[in-house]
């Protein structure tokens, strides 16, 4: 007879990955470390549980669009009062916030529920190739998203 198992929360182990958005496309990049931070990735997956690993991704202002998007895409924001909508395209929103745009691809594509809210915060995006989470002796996650990569 099969058998279902099921992970608890004291065996859960969370690894440190890094990784390098220089050139990569946004959403292949996006898709894969949502992967990672629902903890898909493992042979013990449990849809309930955290089980999820820590990516931390540099070089965030180095993402590259497909398409017509660096000039058509826009980003909105409202404040709730009436008029309160504010939009920036991607060239404002690189220039001014460029981890955003990560950060906002990643969040979509997790959960919209309390146990996506945990997941998220295991996301940490920097601009420029240095970030303060050595001494969690991150592991290096290869994602093949460069432009060009499928030719």
């Amino acid at each position: 007879m099969r058998q279902t198992t099921l992970i608890k929360s004291a065996d859960i182990a969370k690894k440190w990955y890094v990784v390098d958005a220089d050139d990569a496309i946004l959403g292949r990049l996006s898709t894969e470390v949502a992967l990672v931070l629902r903890g898909k990735h493992k042979p013990n997956f449990t849809p309930h549980i955290n089980n999820g690993d820590h990516v931390i991704i540099i070089n965030a202002e180095k993402v590259v669009f497909t398409g017509k998007k660096n000039m058509n895409k826009n980003y909105y924001h409202h404040s709730m009062y009436p008029g309160g909508l504010k939009t920036r395209n991607v060239k404002t929103q690189r220039d001014l916030f460029p981890e955003r745009i990560v950060e906002r691809a990643v969040r979509l594509m997790l959960p919209k529920t309390v146990q996506g809210r945990n997941q998220y915060r295991a996301l940490h995006v920097y601009t420029g190739s240095s970030h303060p989470h050595q001494a969690q002796n991150p592991e290096v996650l290869v994602i093949n998203t460069r432009k060009g990569a499928n030719k």
